[in-house]
Order: C-alpha cells, then structure tokens, then sequence
C-alpha cells in the first residue's frame, strides 16, 4: 500500500501541467491570423515530442517513466487542440446553425461543425490504446483518451445548455461553433457527468493508494488528478464563475488587439 502523502507530487504536476499548457494553448490560438502557421508547427513539434516520450517511455514501469508518457500524451493532445483551435481540423463547414434549426438537423450541423477534429481524436486515442495493450506502461495512452472522453461529454452538455459559459477561450474564427451552443440551463446531463468523473476519481484514488507498485500508483494518481480537474471544469459550466479569468495572462493579446481594433474604428 502506498503512503498517500506520497502522491501529491502527481497531482502537483498535473495541476501544473493543466495551467500552463491550457494557457499556452490560448496563447498561440488568440494572436493575429497571421502567426497560425508558426503555431501549427509548434504543434508538430509537440506532437512529435510526445510520441517520443511515450515511445521511450513504453516499457518501463518505473515512477519516471509514469510521468514521461503522460506528458508524452499531454503533448499529443495539445497539438489536436491547437490544430482546431486554428481551425486547420475542425469540420466540413465553417457555417453558423441555420436559423430555426432543431433536431436531428440542428444535431448533424453541429456534428459536421467539428467532425475531423472528433474522427482524428478517436482515431490516435484508438492507436494509442492498441499499442499501450502490447506495452508495459500506458500511461500516456490512458491520459488521451480520457481527455478525449472528457471534452466529448463537455461538448455534448454544452450543446445541450449549460448554465454557465465562458467562451473567451474561443478564438474568434471559431465563433460561428457559439450558434450551437445550447440554452443556458441546468439538465440532468451535467451533474451525471460530474458524478461519473468523481467516481472514476475515487477509483483511481483507491487504486493509487492499495497497490504495491510505485509506478502504477503514479500512474492511477495522474489520472486521478486529471478526472478531478474535469470535474472541476465541468462544475465551472454549472457556476457563476468564468473560468478563463485562470489564463487571463494567456488573453492579454487578444483584449489589446480588440481595444485597439475598436479605437480604431471610433477614428
């Protein structure tokens, strides 16, 4: 049984890691259209950077290992997350929700809206899985593909309505996807979603604590970590709280180049 002082290193980590890279993250994805290829390349570094740390890191079940394929898996997500957000991989149109569209009509544009980006992140999640199931260490994998499954039911309840939003980390190219965003309620979706994660949460908590081997408890309590922080944001959508004022550093940019676009427009 590990000690469970022992574990707030991983979740120290995560915590970390979430903050920095989110922000990193709307930082490259708010400045001028102009720099959007210097921030698709980034992402391919990143991407390539993560699947190096997840390959190197595949066979071993040492606690160094645990946190190099999830941060190899972190960098992987981050370059689908900024290839959408540049909108390189996004969907087959670009097209705000045709008026009085409800449905199956308004459920298919909202699918179309996003598809490439869900069928690449299904696809490498699926990749990911089936080499973790012929490795020692999945860490990496398992951490893709919860996030994967988190922000798909984030998106689904967002679509349905929340009622709290805060889209200031949209970029605004992206923001025909706020004609499919729901109306702002509270349905029984979200806080079922809450529950799950809390769940798998304290599932992994116990499984990071009873087991003997240190790098599976590293491993359980990186994920762990990583479901309470979905949790967390998913509670953000059932709050008064805007949630991007945590990456205000990140959007700095932005808010002066839309306060210098409006002065210029007054002139």
């Amino acid at each position: 049984m590990v000690i469970a002082g022992s574990l707030a290193l991983p979740f120290a980590a995560v915590i970390l890691l979430w903050f920095v890279s989110t922000g990193l993250v709307a930082m490259m994805n708010h400045r001028l259209r102009a720099t959007m290829p210097r921030a698709l390349i980034i992402a391919c570094v990143c991407a390539f950077a993560g699947l190096g740390l997840v390959i190197a890191s595949a066979h071993s079940t040492a606690i160094w290992a645990s946190y190099l394929s999830f941060l190899g898996g972190l960098l992987i997500w981050s370059w689908h997350e900024i290839a959408f957000l540049t909108g390189a991989v996004a969907g087959t149109h670009s097209e705000p929700c045709p008026d009085g569209a409800r449905g199956w009509q308004r459920f298919s544009q909202a699918t179309l809206a996003l598809i490439h980006h869900e069928v690449a992140l299904a696809m490498t999640a699926g990749l990911m899985l089936s080499l973790a199931a012929a490795t020692a260490n999945p860490t990496g994998a398992y951490a893709f593909t919860l996030l994967f499954v988190f922000r798909l039911s984030s998106k689904l309840n967002i679509y349905w309505g929340v009622p709290n939003l805060s889209d200031e980390l949209l970029p605004r190219h992206l923001d025909y996807l706020k004609s499919y965003f729901g109306p702002r309620r509270l349905l029984p979706m979200l806080p079922l979603s809450i529950l799950a994660m809390l769940g798998l949460a304290a599932w992994l908590a116990w499984t990071a604590i009873a087991t003997s081997d240190p790098g599976t408890a590293v491993r359980s309590a990186l994920l762990c970590c990583l479901s309470l922080l979905a949790a967390l944001e998913h509670l953000f959508l059932a709050m008064p709280f805007r949630d991007s004022a945590l990456w205000a550093w990140a959007l700095e940019r932005r808010t002066a180049h839309k306060k210098t676009t409006i002065e210029e427009g007054k002139a």
